[in-house]
């Protein structure tokens, strides 16, 4: 039983009858009267069995981003049904607002919409959908708890994806696809056209023009085909926060925003992630949907508190393929972490592909070393600045073993391993 607002209300209006006849009484008589008819609303009031609540299927959404998820309610009885109903969630779910007021007559029907607003990525489930049906008085209300079973899943945030128009205009532009005319840059022959003022003489195919009344070049176009394997570290380094953003979830921010213009390049995108065991693993080969399968596959991910096993995730990566590829290595640029794990097994890796390693810098550390206002923060700074150059040293070791390093802001990444990925694509050196 639960009892609404009107049931006080009407104690204190009880008052007047007891100042106009001060006796003990009285008081019991009005308490007695008030518990007659609490009860009498209660028993009339509406069963929740009456009702019969269904969900609607709720589709996936983004980290971050505003969602709903929906009710059908359906009055079986044959008396008008009052109440509220609650459509409760998991906390990082974050339905707000989530009670619904009712008045549903007989065999009526009523959609109720509660908005979502995740701040945590995986399967989010619902608690229960409670209903309370207060009786015709509106003294007390029935309340019950109902099992109406909904999932959201909740894929990691993609706010890079603004950059993607821009990169795909520079890949048409790289392809010789372009709106303006510009010479597609690659390695792979495309085809003989007539020579125009502005292209490089090193592309006039004399053979060609031996045999034709004008000077002919060669076109090429960039590499496609080529192999992409994006491997996600979820190690204890990964579970650092750059302001309230953990460094995994800004380094699936950057594989995404890659997976995404590689497969739009015609490139056979893979994807694996892990720590002392292989958390996950996609082969999408030429599949169109690359970007949103290793999206799909980045929900369950978090960083756990262990140390990378990289001779399992070399391993791994030996395992999707024996042919040359560009690996990226999403993992911080930890010097403690590389120098015990990552550069033993580096040299096997970068012989037989393309390594490149990005690491999420965090902007904090330039902000103590350039502060000296007090003692502290010297001191602060000092240790701040011997940190940097500790990691501008293994970046420069990992360079000489031929791994390029790329080492920038959460907000810069993705940015700056789309553009590395398109200069070696224009270069041919995938």
């Amino acid at each position: 039983m639960a009892l609404t607002w009107r049931t006080p209300a009407l104690l204190l209006l009880a008052v007047v009858l007891v100042l106009l006849r001060p006796e003990a009484s009285t008081v019991w008589w009005i308490v007695l009267a008030v518990a007659l008819l609490v009860l009498a609303d209660w028993w009339l009031a509406p069963r929740a069995q009456r009702l019969e609540v269904s969900r609607v299927p709720t589709p996936p959404t983004r980290l971050g981003e505003p969602a709903e998820t929906a009710l059908r309610v359906r009055n079986t009885g044959t008396r008008l049904v009052r109440g509220i109903l609650r459509d409760a969630w998991q906390p990082s779910a974050g339905a707000a607002p989530n009670r619904h007021p009712l008045r549903l007559p007989a065999d009526e029907r009523v959609r109720l919409v509660t908005p979502l607003l995740p701040t945590r990525r995986g399967d989010l489930v619902t608690d229960r959908v409670t209903v309370r049906l207060t009786g015709p008085l509106g003294l007390a209300a029935r309340q019950q708890s109902l099992v109406v079973p909904g999932t959201v899943r909740v894929t990691p945030a993609f706010p890079s994806r603004r950059h993607l128009p821009s990169r795909l205009a520079r890949l048409r532009e790289l392809d010789g696809r372009a709106a303006i005319r510009v010479r597609g840059q690659g390695t792979e022959f495309d085809s003989l056209r007539e020579y125009v003022r502005g292209d490089d003489v090193r592309s006039i195919d004399w053979r060609a023009s031996a045999r034709s009344r004008h000077v002919v070049v060669r076109t090429w176009q960039p590499e496609r085909d080529r192999r992409v394997v994006l491997v996600l570290d979820t190690s204890r380094t990964s579970a650092g926060r750059i302001g309230e953003v953990p460094r995994l979830d800004s380094a699936m921010d950057a594989a995404l925003l890659l997976a995404a213009l590689a497969s739009r390049a015609g490139d056979r995108v893979d994807f694996l992630a892990g720590d002392r065991v292989v958390r996950a693993r996609v082969r999408s080969g030429h599949r169109t949907d690359a970007l949103a399968v290793i999206q799909d596959a980045m929900v369950g991910l978090n960083a756990e508190l262990v140390e990378a096993d990289w001779r399992r995730l070399v391993g791994a990566v030996d395992g999707l393929g024996r042919g040359r590829a560009l690996v990226v290595l999403l993992t911080p640029l930890e010097p403690a972490a590389i120098e015990h794990g990552l550069l033993a097994v580096v040299g096997h890796l970068s012989s037989r592909h393309k390594v490149v390693l990005a690491s999420v810098r965090d902007p904090e550390l330039s902000r103590l070393a350039a502060d000296r206002s007090t003692l502290p923060a010297t001191y602060q700074a000092a240790a701040a600045e011997q940190t940097i150059a500790r990691r501008e040293q293994t970046g420069r070791l990992l360079g000489a073993l031929g791994i390029d390093v790329l080492d920038a802001g959460a907000d810069d990444l993705p940015v700056a391993l789309a553009d590395h990925y398109l200069s070696l694509k224009a270069r041919g050196l995938l």
